[in-house]
């Protein structure tokens, strides 16, 4: 399963083709469906263009994505620099008017699986998102199901990520589904790892503006196209 992940926190300034508004959001995941993704990973903005969990961005975003490609699953970011205090994150989770299909939850941060509590109450799949060996260990302690789990290599150095995403591989329990990336320079290798192994992957602006040979991507499509080129679909 290939996901694109539209915009994250990055903004104009690091690549002009990042989608912010819920209609950019929307023509964008159109594009990447029809490029071949099966699922997109989106962060709301409010008015000021900053992230936001709050719920009129959400169910701007959300519904503009839907109405522009029905079917699609469609996530969003809970991350803790987004709303610090997990109650707040809590407390926008049960806020939501209209829910978005699954939301990531970062196991390593603070109040993790309250949020993703919430989330599972209000009928949103949770996405663990694992950063660390130790993060790995933690997400098993959960008593709330996941979707899937993000193993997400941090690192920029690409044999460290590739490293990396072995020691988090061989702490997953099994029976879930396993979405492995990285982000800057060692996506392409990951991706590559990920499509070696036979598990769910992610491409997008959020994660890299660059193409497999290092020359700049011009949107969140062209990086679809490459990613399915070496073979993630």
């Amino acid at each position: 399963m290939l996901k694109a992940c539209l915009n994250g926190g990055r903004g104009r300034d690091e690549h002009p083709a990042v989608p912010l508004t819920p209609t950019e959001l929307a023509a964008d995941a159109a594009r990447c469906a029809a490029a071949g993704v099966a699922a997109v990973h989106i962060h709301p903005r409010d008015d000021t263009g900053a992230e936001s969990l709050d719920a009129e961005p959400v169910a701007a975003a959300v519904t503009a994505i839907r109405a522009a490609r029905p079917g699609l699953p469609v996530g969003v970011s809970t991350g803790a620099w987004i709303e610090k205090d997990p109650a707040d994150r809590v407390a926008a989770v049960h806020a939501w008017t209209v829910l978005p299909d699954f939301a990531s939850v970062n196991a390593h941060e603070e109040g993790a699986e309250i949020v993703a509590e919430a989330l599972h109450e209000r009928g949103v799949e949770v996405e663990a998102g694992l950063w660390t060996p130790a993060a790995v260990e933690a997400y098993r302690g959960w008593r709330v199901p996941a979707l899937r789990l993000l193993i997400e290599c941090m690192t920029q150095d690409r044999e460290r990520a590739l490293a990396d995403a072995a020691a988090m591989l061989d702490l997953v329990p099994s029976g879930v589904q396993v979405l492995l990336h990285a982000e800057g320079a060692a996506v392409w290798p990951v991706l590559a790892e990920a499509v070696r192994r036979g598990l769910a992957t992610r491409i997008g602006l959020e994660d890299t503006v660059e193409l497999p040979d290092g020359s700049p991507a011009p949107d969140n499509a062209a990086l679809v196209r490459a990613a399915r080129d070496l073979g993630a679909h």
